[in-house]
């Protein structure tokens, strides 16, 4: 059996960034939150990573991340275009944003032919998030189900002060399986509590602090691939009579599709880490404070890839 394989989803980086080169290293080694990721992905077990990128990134990626990274664990790429479309669909004129998490991992069609892990480039997980996941992938195969599993965090361990954030909401059986998930995407802390609201802010649903939401941090079978192809063009016909410039196939929804066609279970594996990331450039000093004190706890060397 072969081993697990982490996917890095970081076709979006150059668009959210203004260019990857304004990505800023958060510790005086001048590491990035990626850094950080692999580094717990390889301590985990992890062997070998798949970058999902955009080709106008890639020169720039490579030199900022990849031939580094490279020397300590095996590196392949694969392309997130716009254009890769199933036959008989082409891009609306006028469209730049990604097509969306779903169509991230679908690009590793061919190439990934394990079970595998999936993450955001630009977001930080925890150790111990990388050991549940790769201990967990390990140990489990598809049988008259698709066996999958995902990290969840507590939504009060996600929340950033600094303006709103999207989430998958889980709905969590108490035997620990994944019942439902639903993308919210204008979460904050009001009265530091967190809502969410439906309505640009009119009206607003309080949500207990521990309640679990995914961070995109996903484990499969390389079932999901062919799923992921076969409901791709029905998105698609759907999304570009509605919403052609921004719509977004999300991974989450095709997860919850096949569970309520009683397809897949998805094993929910709950997370003591506290998530961080730069969703807005006020986060980013809380980034590198909280990287601070973690290597002062002697749970990271000073230079990661010594």
């Amino acid at each position: 059996m072969e081993k697990p394989v982490l996917a890095i989803m970081a076709a979006g980086i150059g668009s959210r960034y203004g260019g990857l080169k304004q990505i800023d290293p958060i510790d005086d080694m001048n590491h990035l939150i990626i850094d950080y990721s692999v580094y717990d992905a390889v301590q985990a077990g992890f062997e070998k990573i798949v970058f999902i990128i955009n080709r106008d990134i890639e020169a720039d990626f490579r030199e900022r991340i990849g031939d580094r990274l490279e020397k300590h664990v095996q590196v392949e790429y694969v392309y997130q275009d716009l254009d890769n479309l199933p036959e008989g669909f082409k891009k609306p004129e006028g469209r730049v944003k990604p097509w969306g998490t779903g169509h991230a991992v679908l690009s590793c069609m061919g190439k990934l032919n394990s079970s595998f892990a999936v993450i955001n480039a630009d977001d930080y997980y925890g150790n111990n998030s990388f050991k549940l996941i790769y201990d967990w992938l390990s140990n489990s195969h598809d049988d008259d189900k698709y066996r999958y599993c995902m990290v969840g965090y507590a939504i009060k361990n996600t929340l950033t002060d600094h303006g709103h954030v999207a989430r998958g909401v889980c709905t969590v059986s108490p035997d620990g399986y994944l019942i439902n998930i639903k993308e919210r995407t204008r979460i904050e802390k009001i009265d530091n509590q967190p809502a969410y609201t439906e309505d640009g802010g009119t009206n607003w649903t309080f949500i207990p602090e521990d309640t679990l939401v995914s961070m995109n941090l996903w484990g499969f079978t390389k079932s999901i691939l062919n799923e992921l192809n076969n409901r791709f063009p029905v998105f698609l016909e759907d999304t570009l009579a509605t919403n052609p410039f921004k719509g977004e196939y999300f991974l989450p929804d095709v997860v919850g599709e096949l569970l309520k066609e009683k397809k897949a279970t998805v094993r929910v594996l709950k997370s003591p880490d506290k998530w961080y990331g730069v969703t807005y450039k006020e986060d980013k000093e809380l980034v590198v404070s909280a990287i601070a004190e973690l290597r002062k706890k002697g749970i990271y060397p000073k230079k990661l890839w010594e």
